[in-house]
């Protein structure tokens, strides 16, 4: 494959710290490369020198003779004066843009819901965000630099910028280099995983799972490593082979030196004793949303909902930027009052939130971080049963990836990433028994993401989750919902049936998606079932047979995938007849969704 750009012996450093020291590397026609690292370590050092950004203070950068880059920075660089067609378009005459097919694909995309000859000044940051994308996927780069690409994206925009990157660069044409810490985009778009470290760059073959087994094995093999990480490591690689169907059925690494790490490593999270001792400390009751609707200034923002959450439920919630998932949650947290109907809350519980603010931090701002933490309590008790440890303030901080020197840093001076696991901490450490976390990811590397949810596989509570970052929220909790015209759906697909409903509101059209939004939600709405009697009882009966029929067929298509990607390569007969096998269990899985919503649908 042709060479498009290298770095020979980069040395970088800055008045406290050497950031990368003699770093060689390059990259070919077809790469798609991520870059992982925790925060602080230089992976946006590294992409702005490759980009020609910075000059790095040793070595050099090569490009390709008329090798074209493209960078998509963290800072907003968008100009105001400019509309959101020039800002993406530039001065290109409608019909020469409305032509190309690729520009029609990105601005449906990303822009669909932004008025296309509005202003930019008025945009939000993340609507900002989206058009700066939009104006570099128009463009004809043959690399493209990615810095955190998939912040104030949602899921959807996610799926979608994953296959555009898949299609638009292909095994053997033009390069991408992105930084994120979107553990299911690396894993669904990148050949190849850089881990920035130690003032080096250490390669790996494949996407997140592959660099996952291959870190874990040089840990074994080095051990050097504490083991504190190494055990994440490989709890982590536990979920990637146990977990959901997305993780298994994009196998990019070797299945049997998988199974023999992870042989010795118990599941994620021990679910019987999790649910026992949420009983213990919540009684059966939590919160029961009982018809529950919230309107503001005449319009229904929230429809009536029943929903009944139960002690130890592990919850994901789903939805587009201003579905109503932040009202759900002030129901639930007794922030907001429904207008209609009524929410009611067991005596016990103790709910507290982790918002996309820092309130918590406020009145510390001052304070170092150990002085914050030893005012609440000398000790602490994390994990249960056999599993319970006494920790002191400390140990606590440390096991959240802060060193010695930084207990005695004012808060104030913390970083983004350290701010926002402290504020996780301290909110932990009033012992709520219901935790609601609304996008808990922003500003996290994927060792501290991994720490984080290491450290909610012991919280013995009920917990509900709004995030846009996939594979957080598969990773923590056990059923997903979303929020889709204003009602409430349980979701037993996950994230992909939750894609595959609003491709359906989409394409449907606009008297199909109205006549959706007054539609009772299937699974969860109160209204009067449209069956009654034998007919109701068949139809229930149906329903969970269709459950338990989607749930293999998921299971039956991870594996024929699994076992494509094995399959000898040059058997081209072979092949052609697994991909049909998979075509067609496909095909049934979606007739059986289809009869699924029909079915739903009549129950109301």
């Amino acid at each position: 494959m042709a060479h498009l750009l290298g770095a020979e012996a980069l040395h970088l450093e800055f008045p406290t710290k050497v950031v990368f020291d003699r770093v060689s590397l390059g990259i070919d026609e077809g790469d798609r490369i991520g870059v992982v690292g925790r925060n602080g370590d230089g992976k946006s050092s590294l992409l702005a020198m490759l980009a020609g950004r910075l000059e790095p203070d040793g070595g050099r950068v090569t490009v390709r003779g008329g090798v074209r880059v493209g960078v998509l920075d963290q800072a907003d660089t968008l100009d105001d004066a400019l509309t959101i067609r020039e800002a993406v378009v530039g001065e290109r005459p409608d019909h020469e843009w409305a032509g190309d097919a690729r520009t029609r694909d990105v601005i449906a995309g990303l822009l669909g819901d932004l008025p296309w000859d509005g202003p930019v000044a008025g945009l939000s940051g993340g609507q900002r965000r989206r058009v700066s994308l939009a104006a570099l996927l128009v463009g004809d780069d043959d690399v493209i630099f990615l810095d955190e690409p998939t912040n104030h994206l949602d899921v959807e925009a996610i799926a979608w910028l994953a296959e555009h990157i898949k299609r638009r660069w292909p095994a053997n044409q033009g390069g991408l280099l992105v930084v994120t810490h979107d553990r299911w985009f690396l894993d669904e778009v990148c050949n190849t995983t850089w881990e920035v470290h130690d003032r080096i760059v250490e390669p790996f073959e494949g996407g997140y799972a592959a660099y996952i087994l291959q870190r874990v094995e040089r840990d074994r093999q080095a051990a050097v490593i504490e083991q504190r990480r190494q055990n994440l490591a490989r709890k982590e690689l536990a979920w990637l082979r146990r977990g959901a169907p997305a993780r298994t059925a994009k196998p990019k690494f070797r299945i049997d030196a998988a199974n023999v790490l992870i042989a010795d490593v118990p599941e994620i999270r021990d679910a019987t004793e999790l649910r026992s001792l949420a009983v213990s400390r919540l009684g059966k009751d939590v919160v029961d949303l009982l018809d529950a609707a919230v309107s503001y200034d005449g319009r229904e923002v929230l429809h009536p909902v029943e929903w009944r959450i139960a002690p130890g439920e592990r919850t994901g919630i789903l939805g587009v930027n201003g579905a109503g998932k932040s009202t759900l949650l002030g129901l639930v947290s007794g922030d907001v009052e429904p207008t209609a109907g009524r929410v009611k809350r067991g005596k016990t519980v103790k709910v507290a939130t982790l918002t996309q603010r820092l309130d918590e931090l406020e009145e510390h701002l001052g304070d170092p971080v150990r002085v914050v933490i030893s005012r609440l309590r000398t000790t602490y008790t994390f994990g249960s049963g056999s599993k319970a440890q006494e920790l002191t303030p400390g140990q606590l901080l440390e096991s959240m990836g802060f060193q010695s020197a930084q207990l005695s840093t004012p808060v104030k001076d913390l970083s983004g990433g350290q701010k926002r696991r402290l504020q996780l901490l301290l909110i932990l450490l009033e012992q709520p028994n219901v935790l609601i976390l609304d996008e808990p990811t922003n500003d996290l590397d994927t060792d501290m993401l991994a720490a984080i949810e290491d450290l909610l596989d012991s919280w013995p509570g009920t917990l509900l989750v709004v995030s846009h970052d996939r594979y957080f929220i598969e990773r923590v909790t056990d059923q997903q919902y979303a929020i889709l015209g204003g009602h409430l759906r349980h979701l037993p697909g996950g994230v992909d049936e939750y894609l595959r409903l609003r491709e359906r509101e989409r394409t449907a059209g606009p008297a199909t998606s109205k006549a959706a939004d007054a539609a009772p939600a299937a699974s969860v709405s109160s209204t009067t079932p449209s069956l009654s009697g034998q007919e109701l009882r068949a139809a229930q009966k149906e329903v969970a047979s269709l459950e338990r029929r989607l749930e293999k067929l998921e299971t039956q298509i991870a594996a024929a995938k699994t076992a494509l990607a094995d399959h000898d390569q040059s058997d081209y007969v072979g092949l052609g007849a697994e991909m049909a096998r998979i075509g067609e269990l496909e095909k049934e899985r979606d007739g059986v969704e289809e009869r699924w919503f029909e079915l739903t649908e009549q129950l109301g």
